[in-house]
């Protein structure tokens, strides 16, 4: 697969939240400042086509609702996804919750139909203050339901939430995410090498 990947001709476009966008929309590439910038770095000069179209804050309902403008007018050959934190942090901080159930019809929304390869990304947390401890409960029927689509849709999964939380062990949860959400640098850079490591070895 590795080379038909990356083949010059092919459009990837990247869709999520905040973890994704990392100001795309203020960087004249388009690309951001995050995993999806260092990923179009290590892809090389023949690399694909890289469209990042993640917003900042958005839930999987948020996806769905701009899933045509927003990624199938790109055409796009390989979609990756990576949604879900904000669905679980809206029940903490706003008590604005989305259920596992709506979390997963929402998801199946942006799946069915889509002519393209797929890239699902686990969402994850590293609890680095006390009551994210508590988030588990929501997060992870979400990861999941990642999981279960990635295998009924034919999807690569990259398991970000297992890879953050092993390597937090080692490092500390600061060190990859200091809010436990939004990735440092280095975990940016984690999350572009599990990404490239995970797809390239189909």
């Amino acid at each position: 697969m590795t080379k038909a990947f990356l083949d010059p001709r092919r459009t990837i476009v990247f869709a999520g939240d905040s973890v994704t966008d990392c100001g795309r929309r203020d960087d004249p590439a388009g690309l951001g400042d995050g995993y999806v910038k260092n990923l179009y770095a290590a892809f090389g000069p023949d690399r694909p086509r890289i469209v990042n179209v993640g917003i900042s804050g958005n839930r999987a309902v948020d996806l769905v609702a701009r899933w045509q403008t927003d990624v199938l007018a790109h055409e796009p050959d390989v979609v990756s996804i990576l949604v879900g934190i904000n669905d679980t942090w809206r029940r903490y901080d706003e008590d604005d919750p989305t259920s596992a159930e709506s979390f997963e019809r929402s998801y199946r929304a942006l799946l069915d139909g889509l002519q393209a390869e797929l890239v699902l990304v686990e969402p994850f947390l590293l609890p680095v203050k006390e009551e994210q401890h508590a988030w588990r409960e929501d997060l992870d029927p979400k990861i999941e339901v990642v999981r279960r689509l990635a295998a009924e849709y034919g999807a690569i999964l990259v398991p970000a939430d297992v890879e953050f939380n092993r390597q937090a062990a080692t490092v500390g949860g600061t060190t990859l995410a200091d809010d436990g959400v939004h990735p440092t640098g280095a975990g940016h850079q984690l999350l572009a090498d599990l990404w490239r490591r995970t797809v390239l070895a189909q």
